[in-house]
């Protein structure tokens, strides 16, 4: 659920070296009873990562997403361009445990996985335990507030 108490709207985008993995988590979480948007890329034909990552972090920065996954083949790349968008706060994780500690101390809200990195079936457990764990709130919000702060003060709108 989303703080609006109402199902959480979460986003997926790849590029061509993370699109297998975007469809077993499409398919994981569509089981699990989400709804997740896909904005692509659909083939392994390559693509310029910072487009997907770019449209995923607007999304959530609009409000119009609570979530997004995104995934390359290190998730490097996904993760820089994701975290250059105001209130994105964006994990490169590779185990559950990081997943966990991405939710409830830093109130992530987008994931980043690495193709190249992770099996299936650990993005699988991955992706499962973010979306359901809380932000812990109390001294973690205190820090998230600071970023918070500092992109009111430091992140400017384009015209």
């Amino acid at each position: 659920m989303s703080p609006r108490g109402k199902p959480l709207r979460i986003v997926l985008a790849s590029d061509h070296g993370g699109v297998g993995m975007k469809a077993a988590l499409l398919r994981r979480l569509s089981e699990m009873g989400y709804a997740p948007g896909d904005l692509g890329t659909d083939s392994a034909d390559p693509v310029d990562y910072p487009d997907y990552g770019f449209a995923a972090a607007a999304l959530v920065r609009r409000g119009e997403a609570d979530r997004a996954i995104l995934i390359c083949r290190s998730g490097i790349g996904m993760a820089i361009c994701a975290n250059k968008s105001k209130g994105v706060r964006a994990a490169v994780v590779a185990t559950v445990a990081d997943a966990v500690l991405s939710r409830r101390h830093n109130d992530a809200n987008v994931l980043v996985l690495g193709a190249d990195e992770i099996s299936f079936a650990l993005a699988r457990r991955i992706a499962g335990k973010w979306l359901t764990t809380p932000f812990d709130g109390g001294r973690h919000r205190r820090r998230v507030e600071k970023i918070r702060r500092f992109e009111e003060a430091h992140w400017r709108e384009r015209a």
